[in-house]
């Protein structure tokens, strides 16, 4: 199973502007630096938690259908289903019918039955199913985790002289942690 980003999100769930209020500057001299930033914190959160936070699109790639006809969805929350095809033996894409699908974006993982599951005649990565996830606009992103991001990109922005923006986080702020708790995925 993989999962790669077809449609990465149109804009940030922090404006530069947000993040320039929360460190009290006032010029533009570091706008990219805190847009670098803003994205790191953004890629972070998203890694730990398995959350979209914006509206974007994902491909899942698997090998087989799981066995118990159940197919769970690595990002919350799940919008749509876009598109499901397998690979026939020459490689060849064959779309499946969406028709007779239940998909339940309630659940975390959400989960997704298909009516007819034809079998892919590619050993590897021989279904794709494209999905649509994030909460939506910035302005829908729980205050929890924008708040948990501002923390984090300030940190980011403090370490900024000792630690390159390609090598970061270096670390996440005192509270992070508590903040981004509930939408943290838990494992036995």
């Amino acid at each position: 199973m993989s999962l790669i980003s077809t449609e990465p999100p149109l804009v940030e769930p922090l404006s530069l502007a947000d993040l320039k209020t929360h460190l009290r500057l006032e010029t533009a001299e570091e706008d990219a630096l805190l847009g670098d930033l803003i994205a790191a914190a953004r890629g972070h959160l998203e890694a730990v938690t398995g959350l979209a936070l914006i509206s974007q699109g994902f491909r899942l790639s698997l090998d087989d259908w799981p066995a118990a006809k159940v197919i769970h969805l690595p990002r919350f929350p799940v919008q749509s289903i876009d598109g499901i095809r397998i690979f026939d033996a020459a490689g060849l894409a064959q779309p499946v019918p969406l028709a007779g699908m239940l998909l339940d974006s309630e659940s975390r993982p959400a989960r997704l039955v298909l009516a007819r599951m034809p079998l892919p005649g590619q050993a590897i990565n021989g279904i794709e199913i494209d999905f649509s996830a994030g909460f939506g606009m910035a302005t829908e992103v729980p205050p929890e985790l924008r708040r948990a991001l501002l923390l984090h990109a300030a940190l980011m922005y403090e370490f900024r002289g000792s630690v390159p923006v390609a090598m970061q986080p270096a670390a996440v702020p005192a509270g992070y942690e508590r903040l981004i708790s509930p939408w943290t995925r838990r494992a036995l």
